[in-house]
């Protein structure tokens, strides 16, 4: 127990430091409050209990780097049990009579046993990230020399903080403990349930400094935590609190789908204030764990883009400016201090750094939300410029005629039905690379080839589609977005058909996820869905294995966006082909290069590798012959990647399609050579 002045003096250090503590928080409300408007309002009582139950369970931690996740649980479990056991700590020093230590209760022994176990816990997780950051240093917390950092933190801010909050960690967890192995050396004997405590207490048993020792140590622990209250809301270490309730208040849209603009009139953001309040709070819950750009492209690829640098900035920003912001500070623009406008365009949209934020953070939305802003304003590439007024003109990325929207179909020996004229079962949304691209086009016609065989009843929109836009959205341009999908819902609605299917995620996408919010609400499936329904139903039979060897790559707006992974694998599995996992792969999958309006962007000068040749490479130790896909878009960029990564010859890009089509023929030629021996 504290002595009457020890006791007054914690009190006065609680209401001083807390009340600062409380002027910071304050700051943040009132800063959300400031920011634009988000409705998350449903259902919080289910919202709060999930996000409690995923953090209990440490779920989004492990989503990647298993090691420091272990040892992240480690901390997180036993910082959790420490707020009981901070409770307890301050009863025992304001209370007579109040200790655990000795008592025979069995909810005391098992407090006990919890606080030692758990304190050796924490302290070893807390050794392990302080090594890992100050000793190993990982190139996963390094950022590329031209991302765009503020002062404080290009000059070691993270680690600064990490190295306060790790200190502060230690010697909180580590007097505690201490002051235990003192209460157990005064009383003379151990305690099994303060097991790690006992093995040391023997040391100081005797020692004429422990009433004192034990008195230190409760002020190293309990008045630690009090003086660091004003400094927590400038710290990554509040994640403790933001976390969950980012986590719990994170969209419950589909992922596919974005948020219509706050302001139809001025779309975007330009300043902090304009984005929505939950970005705002993605910036507290940020840890400063760097995941995001580890798994990151962009990143990756030498640009000048770092998700995490957008998030940190933003945190520090705030903390430096956070009392201007609230008194309704005209603020800097966001590409002043937060990322670049370079960096901004070079997001292919992947949604990676959203998959595998343990916190919930969505710094790709944020970028969405710059983009918006910059095209509004007519600043972006100019190449993009050109793609997009092909697509205001021409209603597709390459410019051309509506017309020539069906010259694929040439070739065939068959027609395919206009479902703009007669009613049809599928109705078959090509999509602009399936039907302009070159080196798309023999992958098209398989796939109308394999449709006819299996007797499907299926048409296409011809010269009446246009681009399903959702590239167009994630570059920017919402008003050209919002006139594609009215252009084409018209058109569908037009049209008889039960469902669409269509052969590029990207299109899927757009019609599953962003054509509801206009009134097009469609049945969709991506073309690897249908087959395998065909395959099993014995429509498609695929009697002779291929006997090869391929891995296959999930695309990002099939997989991480719409949860198809199973599909095309087991097609694959179907023909007869092995199939060889890369180490990236299903939700951890790693983007071709193409999404966001990519595709039509030059590359950044200072890209040392393009996306598409890391994952060739990746690709090309496996030791099989074939790289297959499911997306039009991903076909062209892998082709070419094949090539300038030196792969030439060593590895063929093939569609699922082709896998389907080669089996069909097999096994039409194995009737044909049947039917001639009976003959």
């Amino acid at each position: 127990m504290l002595y009457p002045a020890e006791q007054i003096a914690f009190v006065l250090l609680v209401l001083v430091c807390g009340g600062i503590a409380f002027q910071g928080f304050s700051r943040i409300v009132k800063l959300m409050q400031k920011s634009g408007s988000a409705d998350r309002s449903d259902n919080l009582a289910g919202r709060f209990i999930g996000a409690l139950i995923d953090v209990g369970m440490q779920k989004p931690i492990f989503k990647a780097r298993p090691l420091a996740s272990l040892f992240h649980a480690f901390i997180f479990f036993g910082f959790s049990f420490y707020l009981l056991v901070n409770v307890n700590d301050v009863l025992e020093a304001f209370v007579p009579g109040w200790t655990t230590i000795g008592s025979e209760n069995p909810i005391a022994r098992g407090f006990n046993l919890f606080a030692d176990i758990f304190s050796i816990f924490v302290l070893t997780g807390m050794i392990f990230f302080l090594i890992r950051r100050f000793v190993m240093k990982p190139k996963v917390f390094e950022f590329n020399k031209n991302v765009k950092l503020l002062p404080a933190v290009a000059e070691g801010g993270v680690r600064r903080d990490s190295l306060i909050v790790g200190i502060f960690i230690l010697i909180h967890v580590g007097s505690r403990w201490l002051g235990t192995v003192f209460h157990l050396a005064e009383h003379g004997h151990g305690d099994p349930f303060l097991p790690t405590a006992s093995l040391i207490a023997p040391i100081f048993h005797g020692w004429g400094g422990l009433e004192v020792g034990i008195h230190v140590t409760w002020w190293l622990a309990m008045g630690l935590i009090v003086v660091f209250l004003p400094y927590f809301t400038q710290s990554k270490h509040i994640h403790l609190m933001i976390a969950p309730v980012n986590l719990a208040l994170a969209r419950k849209t589909p992922r596919g789908r974005l948020d219509a603009p706050l302001d139809a009139k001025a779309p975007g953001a330009a300043k902090l204030r304009d984005l929505a309040w939950p970005q705002v709070l993605d910036s507290y819950a940020c840890i400063m764990c760097t995941r995001c750009h580890e798994v990151c492209p962009a990143h990756n690829s030498g640009t000048p883009l770092s998700p995490s640098a957008l998030e940190i900035n933003k945190r520090y920003f705030i903390n430096q400016n956070a009392k201007q912001l609230t008194n309704g500070w005209e603020d800097p623009k966001l590409s002043d201090y937060a990322i670049s406008e370079d960096a901004i365009w070079n997001c292919t949209t992947c949604y990676a750094c959203v998959r595998v934020c343990p916190v919930g953070n969505e710094p790709m939305l944020d970028i969405v939300e710059m983009r918006r802003n910059l095209v509004f304003d007519a600043k972006m590439p100019a190449e993009l410029a050109d793609a997009l007024r092909g697509l205001d003109e021409q209603g597709n990325s390459f410019g051309d005629s509506a017309r020539k929207r069906t010259k694929w179909t040439k070739p065939l020996d068959f027609k395919i039905k206009d479902a703009t004229k007669e009613p049809v079962k599928y109705l078959w949304f090509v999509g602009d690379f399936a039907s302009f691209n070159q080196n798309c086009e023999d992958t098209t016609r398989k796939v109308a080839t394999v449709l006819q065989a299996a007797g499907v009843d299926f048409g296409i929109l011809g010269k009446d589609e246009k681009s399903a836009g959702n590239d167009v959205r994630r570059a920017g341009e919402e008003g050209l977005f919002a006139m594609l999908a009215e252009q084409n819902i018209k058109a569908l609605e037009k049209a008889n058909f039960e469902e669409i299917i269509t052969t590029d995620p990207h299109t899927y996408n757009a019609l599953k996820n962003e054509y509801p919010q206009f009134g097009g609400k469609f049945k969709v499936k991506h073309y690897t869905t249908l087959l395998l329904e065909l395959v099993e139903s014995g429509k498609i039979k695929l009697k002779k294995p291929l006997g090869v060897k391929t891995t296959y790559h999930d695309p990002c707006y099939l997989g991480r966006y719409n949860g198809i992974y199973d599909a095309p694998r087991e097609l694959i599995s179907r023909c007869g082909v092995e199939l060889v996992e890369m180490p990236r792969n299903h939700e951890n999958s790693f983007c071709c290069g193409a999404g966001g309006g990519r595709i039509w962007m030059k590359e950044h000068e200072d890209m040392t590798q393009r996306p598409s040749e890391n994952r060739v490479m990746e690709a090309a130790e496996l030791g099989v012959a074939y790289f297959a896909v499911a997306c039009p878009k991903d076909k062209t960029m892998f082709t070419d990647a094949v090539k300038t990564s030196g792969n030439e010859g060593k590895l063929k890009v093939v569609d699922v399609i082709d896998f389907i089509y080669d089996a069909m023929e097999q096994s039409k030629a194995e009737a044909a050579k049947k039917e001639a021996v009976e003959a």
